[in-house]
């Protein structure tokens, strides 16, 4: 079976397109019987399961040893196991004949690994009134970039790194370029790379293109072709386009070859893959230039130009349809062109009902059009260029709906629940590697980042409906997801099933045809909630997804017969209580509650869950009960009540814990002193997140008798909350530097002191610093500090001077100054004269947004003006001017 599973990464690794009828009908057979493997397993594992957390007990082994023995011994479980096995291993040794019979292995090692004609060439011959959004503010920024910086800086060497997923029209950007500007270089070449590149073959095209061909050039290795191109651009000014890089190790390569003569040579490159982006242009002097959609109106305007004589020719009754078409596009050329080619086939514009049927289609993976066909080709090259593992984790984005905001922690938990991520060490747990494939994911523009509005920090992700289109279809031709949108056909064997939405046709027959014995996975969203079988149905589910489904009469029957369930999704559903019975889930790894506020406390029975890793509950209304401490699994626990003395004790048993939010309604010294010391157990802590009711409440000994594990990346409060203390905390007054990863502080301090910004200043990966002062004296931010913060927030009710000097905060982008009562100028300066609002503030070079908010009634709108007023002479002289804001609040 592992033998086979090998091939079958390998088939994987090929493009439905290309395989071998046969090889198709065989890899389908592995797949199958490496799920009812898995079945088996997982139904022999649950019978001899007594509740221990794997691993927590150095004589489980022996003790499962034992317990298999005595399982053995009755006669109904040894028969039916024997039978099991019995079945499979027939079944395998029958695959396993025809693997041989159909001749798998050659097959597969003999299937070409690229397609003879790429349909990425018609961008490289666009003509230009083809090309609309592309003329005009894209290619303008291109050359801005390209010819940007004063004298010096224009004679180096500068590269430039177009990066964005496939489709966005990079290539046909950059060719466009090319075109315009090659005759002011001394030579050019425009070379396209691909996945399957070969170094040598790449350096030979440059050579040609730059009229540097030899009859022997094909005689020469990749170093003599590194000397050759070298020599040959010594002295001139090229200009030079790599097309189309995957891999970071050929641009170290081809690399080599770039004469830096300082003749004003400009690089040019094009990538879908952020790392490749950042290798391509490792210098300050280089720039990479992320590919933004179309705007409404350029989209509009391409889409209109392909089906219509022009833009304004559109008929009233398709202006709304193709509104709903281009939101589904997102400003994605291919996109548009493509469905644009569609519906305009042989000159003649189809219907309107033919718009909508398309229209519904679209996201869905349903689309049987040679246009679209060409279409998920071109986007498909960024899935077969994927590890397996990645395969995987991407395909299950099929289970949400087209336009979701998928939650990147509740992603990755399910990914984890599917045993997608299974190489977890001591080092980095499970999630901690899921979330690595996340973002790798990012990285090579397969889905979309989310970013919070106030912080700035990824916490969801959207797949474009292309790409959904793309993962749909293969989901579906791999059996990987069963969706039933309003198109799903009967299948026998489900493995993971999305209920997404509700027709006339699934009211009277849901799911009747569908069976669940299989299905490992399910989610269910709002609009088919009336079609969730009855949860008794599933023998082998792992995962049930609930989330925002409002629940009502739908209860939770059956739940306790889900003996394999690892992840359970409740969030948002309107649940007053969770059931007892939840903890006969022994396998159950997350336990998601959260925005049900209703929820008063979590059944007693909840202790028993041994395995499980998260539990996420609702702020305010999170009471644990007693013997939390048995959950030694746990690694992210939010958002509690530390109200108990007890419970903030047992806390020091989740010794794995990494995120931990809490909070106290009051906080007195005995609870500080066991929360503290509990702390104090927690050394995989990356995250903590409290809230102390008590405005001015100061954790002293947090700040002295804690010592945070240096892995810890995250310490505030809860949104803009700080944690207070008298003055900084010992382990930043100590050594700050070892704070190697702290990337997120909220602090706050009696006064905020000179030197204490030096301490700050000295935390080396600090991103976000939310800093508060009951009083303060002036402050200067000197150059040599904050190297990497982007977002700083000063608060302070009695305010002083800040200045900052050139160089300091190089990286921020966003800044708010919260202050409290107007003070006049002596008090703001300390007597050495100055302005509350003659910051230096225009000195802060990544500036994008400064808001300053006066948290008092006694502010008059003339003080409010007059610091808007400094704002505007400060910044007006920035070559871009940032937003600013100033607004009169509440305390």
């Amino acid at each position: 079976m592992e033998s086979m599973q090998v091939v079958l990464r390998k088939v994987d690794e090929v493009p439905q397109g290309q395989l071998d009828e046969q090889v198709k009908i065989w890899a389908e057979e592995v797949r199958e019987l490496s799920f009812k493997m898995e079945d088996i397993v997982d139904k022999f594992l649950v019978r001899v399961d007594d509740g221990s957390k794997p691993g927590a007990n150095p004589k489980m082994l022996k003790r499962l040893t034992k317990m298999m023995a005595g399982l053995f011994t009755k006669g109904k479980a040894r028969h039916e196991i024997a039978d099991a096995i019995k079945s499979i291993n027939k079944k395998v040794q029958e695959v396993a004949d025809r693997r041989a019979r159909y001749n798998v292995d050659n097959i597969v090692a003999s299937i070409p690994t690229r397609t003879p004609i790429d349909p990425r060439l018609g961008a490289l011959y666009k003509e230009v009134t083809d090309l609309v959004g592309i003329t005009g503010a894209r290619d303008q920024e291109i050359m801005k970039l390209l010819l940007e910086g004063d004298d010096m800086s224009k004679k180096k060497l500068k590269i430039i790194s177009v990066v964005g997923f496939g489709g966005m029209g990079k290539t046909t950007l950059v060719k466009m370029v090319y075109d315009k500007i090659k005759g002011d270089f001394d030579c050019g070449a425009f070379v396209p790379v691909g996945q399957n590149f070969d170094a040598k073959k790449i350096l030979m095209d440059i050579l040609i293109d730059l009229d540097l061909y030899e009859s022997q050039l094909t005689m020469l290795d990749e170093r003599q072709l590194i000397d050759k191109l070298r020599k040959g651009l010594e002295k001139k000014r090229y200009l030079i386009v790599i097309d189309d890089i995957w891999d970071e190790k050929l641009w170290e390569i081809i690399n080599l070859a770039f004469y830096n003569g300082n003749n004003g040579s400009r690089l040019i490159t094009t990538t879908r893959i952020g790392s490749v982006a950042k290798r391509c242009c490792s210098s300050t002097n280089d720039s990479i230039y992320q590919m933004k959609p179309l705007s409404y109106a350029d989209s509009r305007r391409l889409f209109y130009s392909r089906i219509f004589s022009n833009e304004s020719g559109c008929p009233h009754e398709f202006e709304e349809v193709s509104r709903d078409i281009l939101k589904k596009c997102g400003g994605v050329p291919l996109a548009i062109i493509t469905i644009a080619s569609v519906l305009a086939s042989d000159q003649k514009v189809n219907s309107h009902d033919e718009w909508h049927v398309l229209l519904e289609s679209i996201g869905c993976g349903l689309t049987e059009d040679p246009s679209v066909e060409q279409m998920l080709t071109i986007l498909s090259f960024s899935y077969y260029d994927l590890p397996c593992h990645l395969k995987t984790c991407l395909l299950y984005l099929s289970m949400f709906p087209e336009d979701t905001k998928i939650m990147k922690d509740q992603l990755i938990w399910m990914w984890v629940a599917e045993s997608f991520i299974q190489c977890g060490t001591a080092k980095s747990s499970l999630f901690e590697i899921g979330e690595n494939y996340f973002n790798e994911l990012v990285n090579r523009s397969l889905i979309q980042p989310v970013y919070d509005n106030e912080y700035g920090i990824v916490y969801a992700c959207r797949v474009h409906d292309s790409v959904l289109d793309l993962i749909c279809q293969l989901s579906r031709e791999e059996n990987f997801v069963s969706v039933l949108n309003g198109s799903m056909s009967s299948q026998g064997n489900v493995r993971r099933l999305s209920l997404q939405k509700i027709i006339k046709e699934h009211q009277t027959t849901p799911l009747e045809s569908v069976s669940m014995l299989q299905v490992r996975s399910i989610a269910t969203f709002q609009p088919a909630i009336g079609l969730m079988p009855r949860l008794s149905s599933f023998v082998v589910l792992r995962v049930l997804n609930l989330s925002t489904c409002a629940l009502g009469d739908h209860n939770l029957r059956g739940l306790c017969s889900l003996v394999h369930l690892r992840y359970l999704g409740l969030s948002d559903t309107g649940l007053c209580e969770l059931p007892e019975e939840v903890g006969k889930l022994q396998f159950l790894q997350v336990l998601d509650v959260s925005r049900n506020c209703r929820i008063e406390k979590l059944p007693s029975s909840v202790t028993k869950l041994r395995r499980l890793m998260c539990l996420l509950y609702d702020e305010g209304c999170s009471w644990l009960p007693g013997g939390i401490g048995s959950l030694t699994a746990m690694e992210e626990l939010s958002s509690i009540f530390g109200n108990s003395l007890s419970i903030v004790k047992e806390m020091g048993n989740m010794k794995r814990l990494r995120k931990f939010e809490i909070e106290f309604e009051h906080m007195s010294l005995e609870l500080e002193e066991a929360f503290v010391k509990s702390l104090v157990e927690m050394s995989n802590l990356q995250s903590v997140t409290i809230s102390i009711d008590g405005r001015y409440k100061m954790m002293d000994l947090l700040g002295g008798k804690w010592v945070p594990p240096r892995g810890l990346r995250e310490l505030k409060g809860y949104y803009e909350e700080v944690l207070r203390f008298s003055r900084l905390p010992a382990w930043i007054r100590g050594n700050p530097s070892q704070m190697s990863q702290l990337s997120w502080l909220h602090i706050g301090v009696k006064e905020v002191q000179q030197g204490d910004l030096g301490l700050l200043g000295r935390l080396p990966a600090l991103h976000i610093l939310n800093l508060e002062s009951l009083r303060q004296g002036p402050l200067l931010f000197e150059a040599d500090g904050f190297r990497c913060v982007s977002i700083f927030v000063l608060w302070s009710s009695s305010p002083g001077q800040v200045v900052f000097q050139p160089g300091a905060l190089p990286k921020a982008e966003r800044v708010v100054i919260r202050t409290g009562l107007p003070v006049s100028k002596e008090e703001a300066a300390g007597n050495n004269g100055g302005d509350l609002f003659d910051t230096g503030i225009g000195n802060l070079p990544s500036l994008q947004d400064v808001h300053v908010i006066f948290c008092t009634s006694l502010v008059r709108k003339e003080e409010a003006e007059k610091a808007k007023s400094a704002l505007e002479t400060a910044l007006r002289a920035r070559p871009n001017s940032p937003m600013f804001r100033v607004s009169v609040g509440g305390t």
